[in-house]
């Protein structure tokens, strides 16, 4: 299966899912916490590979960092999902090169909240024009015991690369 420029890639991790939005050319746009942006300006520095180390402190400090690696990087060994959420989220999504260029725009060091700010937020916004983590709100409808209506996380399809 092809991957096309704006394109949304889905990867499970441990305890959540990670996104990024495809700008081509085997690159791949993406929210992750990182505290080295945080301490250094350094761009090769920044852009090495990210660590448990520091991405553990990213989200302590609530420091994250949109960047952009490569395909292989992005998913590290996982299967990837492509554009899974489009039938997920009431919105269609946006004509891809607009998605490409938002995520594009907002590279760079970010604020990092679990709940409000992470990488599900990044590229809904960027592909469907609003912000949203369909994770988070799962884990907090199930803290709270809400019941009744739609399940918003639920996948009508997933297409596997």
């Amino acid at each position: 299966m092809e991957i096309l420029r704006g394109d949304l890639l889905e990867v499970p991790r441990t305890l959540f899912t990670h996104f990024g939005i495809y700008l081509g050319e085997n690159r791949v746009a993406h929210l992750i916490p990182d505290v080295l942006p945080a301490l250094t300006a350094d761009a090769r520095q920044i852009q090495e590979m990210v660590t448990n180390t520091r991405l553990l402190l990213g989200v302590l400090s609530k420091r994250a960092s949109v960047r952009v690696d490569s395909v292989e990087d992005f998913a590290y060994g996982a299967r990837i999902l492509l554009n899974a959420m489009d039938g997920a989220v009431r919105r269609g999504p946006l004509p891809a090169e607009e998605v490409a260029r938002r995520a594009e725009r907002l590279l760079g060091g970010v604020r990092y909240s679990l709940l409000w700010n992470n990488c599900e937020h990044y590229v809904t916004f960027c592909r469907y024009g609003s912000a949203q983590s369909l994770q988070t709100d799962q884990v907090s409808r199930a803290r709270t015991g809400a019941a009744g209506g739609r399940e918003v996380g639920t996948r009508t399809r997933n297409t596997p690369i």
